[in-house]
């Protein structure tokens, strides 16, 4: 339903409140100089700020078969394909001193899942030259979003939620963080999550955290079953979302940022669970 994202209500109302008891009080007696009406205003103002921010409009999905769905409201930054050429360690990586160090990205073992597309722990990305492409790479499309957009995020497509991570960025829990339309921010505070879909494919969601917004919020968790544009989330205030898929299985034709395109300088505006960003390979071939 359409109204207020979950943590809103709060705000609202008591900035509200605040402001029309202030305006009340300024009206009865001496008002200090017009101090309290004024304070009264600020209030009210805030509150719509607030209503604003915390907006979560009714979208309406594409019933359209094999589609994945915008998982956020803000510009396309980038479609890369890339290549998963580590992961996170375990304990014995460790112990056996099989580790690398970033004093970015934190620490990695140099060697990919054994199956990439499980995304079964985070790993580390790298582009793939023109040429060099293999079943195992990934879609990755990042999105920015800015403190004017909704923002709820949603599911990009029917399916299950298999996992769900935080992570706290660069071992400190509320940063300083870079902003979100910087590359290097994908390692800010974030929360990752991976879908396995209807169709047998798994996606990697991963909401991410910017220089302002300090809080990711999911609504969907390990096992629950999520629908096509369904709400799993919310970052507050300016932040990013980035979306993995299997290269092999879809394809997009999104304009963003890098495409220097003279009609999308800022890349193309999506809007989550309605605009479609990739679509199967074998529904097109059909």
């Amino acid at each position: 339903m359409a109204g207020l994202a979950p943590g809103g209500h709060g705000p609202v109302l008591t900035m509200t409140m605040m402001g029309v008891s202030a305006l009340i009080i300024g009206s009865l007696i001496d008002p200090l100089a017009g101090l309290v009406p004024l304070f009264g205003m600020g209030c009210l103002m805030t509150a719509v700020f607030f209503g604003y921010f915390w907006r979560d409009p009714d979208r309406p999905i594409p019933r359209t078969t094999g589609v994945l769905v915008s998982p956020a409201d803000g510009h396309a930054m980038f479609l890369r394909r890339e290549r998963a050429t580590g992961r996170r360690p375990t304990n014995d990586h460790i112990s056996q001193g099989r580790v690398e160090t970033n004093p970015l990205t934190g620490d990695w073992f140099p060697e990919p899942l054994d199956d990439p597309l499980s995304f079964e722990t985070e790993q580390r990305y790298e582009a793939v030259p023109p040429g060099q492409e293999q079943t195992t790479d990934v879609w990755r499309l990042a999105i920015f979003m800015s403190p004017l957009d909704v923002h709820v995020n949603r599911a990009p497509s029917a399916g299950t939620v298999e996992r769900i991570e935080h992570r706290t960025g660069k071992g400190r829990r509320r940063g300083p963080f870079l902003p979100a339309y910087k590359k290097e921010s994908e390692h800010n505070e974030r929360v990752r999550s991976v879908h396995l879909l209807e169709g047998g494919q798994r996606i990697e969601l991963t909401q991410i955290s910017g220089a302002l917004a300090r809080t990711v919020v999911p609504f969907a968790y390990d096992g629950d079953a999520v629908r096509r544009g369904q709400r799993i989330g919310m970052i507050r205030l300016g932040s990013r979302v980035d979306l993995r898929v299997p290269a092999e299985a879809y394809i997009s034709s999104i304009i963003t940022a890098e495409d220097g395109h003279k009609d999308h300088p800022k890349g193309m505006h999506l809007m989550a669970g309605t605009s479609v960003v990739f679509e199967s390979r074998t529904e097109e071939e059909e």
